[in-house]
């Protein structure tokens, strides 16, 4: 999408002059903060791996164990595990014992609603479905 316009085909280190000025500064002013895009790029990294979204998937019911989830995602329980450390660092589980048994559940219900828009899109894509507005 360029322009006819010169100076965006300058090779200088200064940063190009907009085409919508107003419309650059207005987006600019209602950017997310730097930590915020971190925060939500470390989210969709972590949700990126199949084995991660199929245990988040089963808690979204209700709470498990590691041996429960390993049986449930067809991995071992180590396997769960090591995925459960990374959901815990990005504080999308957490975890209560009950005697010598730990279980582990959503942190908050974020992620229910997340995988709802996700799964939306997903069909859209799958049944090739055209865009439609948001109320």
């Amino acid at each position: 999408m360029y322009s006819d316009n010169d100076q965006t085909h300058q090779h200088s280190h200064s940063e190009p002059s907009p085409i919508d000025p107003e419309g650059v500064a207005q987006l600019r002013a209602s950017a997310p903060s730097e930590e915020l895009i971190a925060v939500v790029s470390g989210t969709f990294q972590v949700l990126g791996d199949p084995t991660r979204l199929k245990i988040l998937y089963a808690l979204t019911k209700r709470s498990c164990c590691v041996r429960d989830l390993a049986i449930l995602v067809g991995v071992t329980e180590s396997a769960v595990s090591h995925q459960l450390r990374h959901l815990k660092d990005r504080r999308l589980v957490k975890q209560r014992r009950e005697g010598t048994t730990i279980y582990y559940s959503l942190n908050d219900q974020h992620l229910v609603v997340l995988f709802r828009e996700a799964e939306y899109h997903a069909d859209h894509v799958y049944r090739d479905l055209p865009d439609h507005p948001y109320p």
